[in-house]
């Protein structure tokens, strides 16, 4: 017999592991990392290094997600439905947050999504994976309420 609850407890199965990586293993991988780094090159280099790398990669994750607005609005104004850039908006946010996350990992993954081809290969793969889903009927949405 389902209960109502059966499909919530899915779906957080399947977000579980996520969660996990996120709020545990990461924190101990970047403490590792910063240790490492701060053994090599000293506790002033190392700080110098995540501020720095905090401060240019807000500059440059604001300044390009300035660009991708620009051209959200270009394609509106003339009729064309902006789904590329919206998802550059949504991956340029994303490594916003992980630039001024304190950590080497985080902004090394940050600065990558900043380069429009590695953001132009994601698309690509999250759209092949979306339309392999939609082939097989396995596409799920969820409506949250409040």
């Amino acid at each position: 017999m389902l209960t109502a609850f059966e499909p919530r407890i899915r779906r957080l199965n399947v977000i579980l592991p996520y969660l996990l990586a996120a709020f545990i293993i990461m924190p101990i991988l970047e403490l590792s990392v910063l240790f490492k780094v701060h053994d090599y090159m000293g506790l002033g280099n190392t700080l110098a290094i995540v501020i720095f790398t905090g401060v240019i990669g807000a500059f440059l994750a604001k300044a390009q997600g300035m660009l991708v607005i620009a051209r959200i609005r270009r394609d509106l104004a003339e009729g064309r439905m902006p789904a590329p850039q919206l998802m550059d908006g949504v991956m340029i946010l994303i490594a916003g947050v992980l630039l001024i996350t304190p950590g080497l990992i985080t902004d090394a993954a940050g600065f990558l999504l900043l380069v429009p081809a590695v953001r132009g290969a994601i698309r690509t793969w999250f759209r092949r994976k979306l339309e392999e889903k939609m082939r097989n009927g396995s596409v799920e949405t969820t409506m949250w309420r409040w």
